[in-house]
């Protein structure tokens, strides 16, 4: 038998802190499919899979702390990218991991956290991310909350691109080839009404 996810030493990050340049700047996480906002999906899916949530946003803050969870805006200055927000997210929490999502991805499985952790151990790594089959998905992440110095003298050295960073570390590539919906975020109008159909359709 496995040993169990520690679910309460895991802190789940929802990454809201960007422009959102091609939805014209609307907060992404904020925007309703079906009448809730996108967040609200997110959430519910990560609560029975952690301990805690945060959410990073720079903006539209008291919005996303009536949600009942503490929000964290980037440390290092905002719209700096989703390093800053993992970085932000690791100096928040006390837990020995984070667990990262975008905003706009409301189609989150039952298992993410789970297949991200068990990636990690069987690999002996220090970071965990998902990989549709084709590619990885960053942002889709579990790292250790070890990281931190890490990540911030990479960040304080001008750094930015998350595939580098990530590639400076021992890193597991989680198969989420199956659950191909899981990636689907929002761009575009057409966007919207695809992910609209997927939730109604539970497929």
């Amino acid at each position: 038998m496995k040993n169990p996810i520690p679910r309460n030493d895991i802190t789940a990050v929802i990454l809201a802190g960007g422009k959102a340049r091609r939805m014209n700047g609307q907060d992404k996480g904020l925007i309703t499919l079906h009448g809730r906002p996108m967040v609200d999906y997110i959430i519910e899916a990560l609560q029975p899979q952690v301990g805690s949530i945060l959410v990073n946003a720079n903006r539209n803050t008291e919005q996303y702390a009536a949600f009942g969870l503490p929000v964290i805006a980037d440390m290092l200055g905002d719209y700096f990218g989703p390093l800053v927000g993992m970085a932000s997210g690791m100096d928040a929490t006390a837990t020995s991991f984070i667990v990262t999502t975008p905003c706009d991805s409301p189609i989150i499985p039952d298992n993410l956290v789970e297949t991200l952790y068990r990636a990690l151990q069987e690999n002996k790594a220090d970071i965990s991310v998902a990989h549709d089959g084709e590619r990885m998905q960053p942002v889709f992440a579990l790292l250790r909350r070890s990281l931190l110095a890490s990540l911030l003298d990479y960040l304080n050295e001008g750094g930015r691109k998350i595939d580098t960073w990530f590639s400076q570390q021992p890193l597991a590539l989680a198969d989420f080839s199956g659950s191909a919906d899981t990636f689907l975020n929002l761009n575009t109008p057409e966007d919207k009404q695809l992910l609209e159909s997927r939730l109604t359709s539970g497929t």
